[in-house]
């Protein structure tokens, strides 16, 4: 076993040590609470250390089985660096090794302290669609109560102001409560392993903290607003802004306390159901002879040492094999500019900055305006990727921080290609159309991000090779699907790109 264990963190050292402490670094995921979420787990296994080796039986060929398809998840997610991947592979390793080493009871002894580390995933910018509902449920939600308090206000999308514009205040992801969802959720489920005796008590609770979450968080923007109104909007979107979430977040604690008590109390006045599936911690005696009937009960000794030594064979050459990856081969970047469009006068625009700062070196970006004689325009941008796959990104996570509101996102069909439709409004400006798309040197073409993720992943773990991605965004003037269709179509991108 402390083989095994070693290998793995041979295998994952990538992830251990470069990708997750990136990725809680990253301002877009605020993942602070991420560091202690390793920490918890490891204190879950010393303080149920007596439990675990009470569990241990048998070796298992189950358990071996259980743990092939994460060997492969693991593969895929460390050469196609994707940590999501990676986490869900780790901890299903640390779960399916055991039972394979000693059985089922062992497993489920593990169990938690392993699931707990599914937390270190990131999901905010992943589930960004549900920011904006979120944002809207605050806004929405604040609006109404302040209006009922007497406040002059109005609302439009996610900004609440004042009707006289003193003040206006715009719910952005941050505030959403996505992020201090997940942080909330995490301490809820250590909070109800140790208070609450049953898996239905534990999973009661750890429901709770979901809309006890989205409360605080409503109330939070409630307080900004009601300050902003009938005190000081400077102070309110300032130091009150700032400092506020420390103490809703401390209220959420509480009403999660509160919330495990209340079901304590509940289950103690007779609901019985509450109290099927009760912990025994057995001890001396008679958990030696439980451990002892089921070794007994379980495999030969031939075959038991079989499962061992093979269990140990796969996964060390596996991680031995993802550990040492070999030197990737980087494809050719397709051959593909902005071309003068019929029609339209174009002029060549410098890239920003940002963009010459934050992309790596390596990558290629071409923009250009275009302006038809209706007066229609449309800017593109042209962003071929290279080694790193941070070159290409998932174009609604910039558009945010560029104080711009999504909405409507669908996906249309113009010319054979598929392009991702959004509607981009802000507060100083009307709605106008923004569509993105991807293609790679293969010729492989999508709208979808997760697409684009699943080929980049099996060509790098699979063929050992980098694709050249290549992003198009087009904002443009026409914000219907038909007129934003029709000058898309007026885009050459297949004459010059390289098959």
């Amino acid at each position: 076993m402390a083989g095994v264990f070693a290998a793995m963190l041979w295998g994952f050292h990538a992830m251990i040590l470069h990708h997750a402490p990136d990725m809680f670094r990253a301002p877009q995921e605020d993942m602070s609470f991420g560091w202690y979420v390793p920490l918890f787990s490891l204190y879950v296994v010393w303080t149920e250390r007596r439990k675990i080796l009470d569990s241990l039986g048998a070796p298992s060929w189950a358990g071996l089985l259980a743990a092939l398809p994460f060997l492969a998840l693991g593969f895929l997610g460390v050469r196609g660096v994707q940590l999501r991947f990676e986490i869900v592979a780790f901890v299903g390793l640390l779960i399916t090794v055991p039972w394979a080493f000693f059985g089922k009871e062992t497993a489920k002894a593990v169990l938690f302290p392993a699931l707990f580390l599914l937390f270190c995933i990131p999901l905010a910018t992943f589930l960004d669609v549900v920011t904006v509902h979120l944002r809207l449920l605050a806004s929405s939600t604040a609006f109404a109560v302040a209006r009922g308090v007497g406040a002059n206000i109005v609302q439009q999308g996610t900004m609440v102001g004042a009707a006289d514009g003193s003040f206006a205040i715009d719910v952005a992801d941050p505030c959403s409560g996505l992020r201090s969802l997940f942080a909330l959720m995490a301490l809820t489920a250590g909070y109800a392993y140790f208070t609450q005796p049953t898996w239905l008590r534990r999973g009661i609770l750890f429901a709770a903290s979901v809309p006890i979450a989205i409360l605080g968080n409503v109330v939070r923007i409630l307080t900004i607003v009601l300050v902003a109104n009938f005190a000081s909007s400077d102070f309110a979107t300032g130091f009150y802004h700032d400092y506020s979430g420390f103490v809703v977040f401390a209220v959420a604690i509480l009403l999660m306390v509160a919330t495990g008590e209340g079901i304590s109390r509940v289950c103690e006045f007779g609901v019985k159901s509450c109290e099927s599936g009760e912990r025994v911690m057995d001890t001396g005696e008679t958990s030696v002879v439980r451990r002892t009937r089921r070794c007994q009960r379980g495999l030969t000794p031939w075959s038991s040492s079989l499962v061992v030594v093979v269990t140990f064979a796969f996964v060390a050459s596996v991680m031995f094999f993802q550990a040492a990856t070999p030197d990737v081969t980087v494809a050719e970047a397709p051959n593909v500019h902005l071309a003068d469009i019929p029609g339209f006068s174009s002029e060549v625009l410098e890239p920003s900055e940002a963009e010459l700062t934050v992309l790596p070196s390596d990558t290629v970006i071409e923009k250009r305006r275009y302006v038809a004689d209706s007066g229609d325009w449309m800017v593109v941008s042209l962003v071929v990727g290279g080694k790193s796959k941070s070159s290409i990104h998932r174009p609604e996570l910039c558009l945010p921080a560029q104080g711009l509101r999504m909405e409507r996102p669908r996906t249309r069909s113009v010319a054979g290609r598929d392009w991702r439709f959004i509607d981009l409004a802000s507060k100083d400006s009307p709605t106008f159309g923004f569509a993105y798309t991807f293609f790679n040197q293969d010729g492989f073409k999508t709208a979808s991000h997760v697409s684009r993720i699943f080929r980049d992943v099996l060509d790098r773990s699979v063929l050992n090779r980098i694709d050249r991605w290549v992003m198009v965004t087009v904002n443009a003037s026409r914000s219907d699907d038909a007129g934003l269709a029709a000058l898309l179509s007026r885009l050459d991108l297949e004459r010059s790109s390289a098959k």
